[in-house]
């Protein structure tokens, strides 16, 4: 009895590592219902077992959301809220900017990750009137 407890203890002990390094992305964040989600997909670590999709994703949804904002103020009579500069900083550094900005901003992090997207942006390259 002594000994199957003891293999069962050390069995638990030794996984315990794994357990808790595991994951910090779940599938759950892949429905980016709020910031957290999309912030969790964009600082997935390098080796977690869902990183190539966590980061592809997070990409994807950033600047697709971007690219729509453009195709609808695009035109005489659209109405631009955000004005990047024109030698514009790589798609890596904007996310880096993005990622950084929600670390200094955590009372978003439960809001919709578009709308903290477009907070970032307008407060970083606002038009001028």
């Amino acid at each position: 009895m002594k000994i199957t407890t003891l293999v069962i203890f050390l069995s638990v002990l030794l996984t315990m590592p794994a357990l808790t390094l595991a994951g910090v992305v779940s599938e759950n964040d892949f429905r980016v219902e709020t910031t957290q989600n999309l912030m969790n997909l964009c600082t997935t670590a390098p080796d977690d077992p869902l990183y190539p999709q966590a980061i592809n994703f997070c990409h994807g949804y950033l600047v697709g959301a971007f690219a729509y904002y453009e195709a609808t103020t695009s035109g005489p009579k659209g109405i631009k809220l955000v004005c990047p500069p024109e030698i514009r900083p790589s798609r890596n550094e904007t996310i880096k900017m993005f990622i950084d900005w929600c670390k200094a901003h955590p009372q978003y992090m439960n809001e919709k990750p578009v709308e903290t997207e477009f907070r970032f942006l307008i407060e970083k390259w606002p038009c001028k009137p």
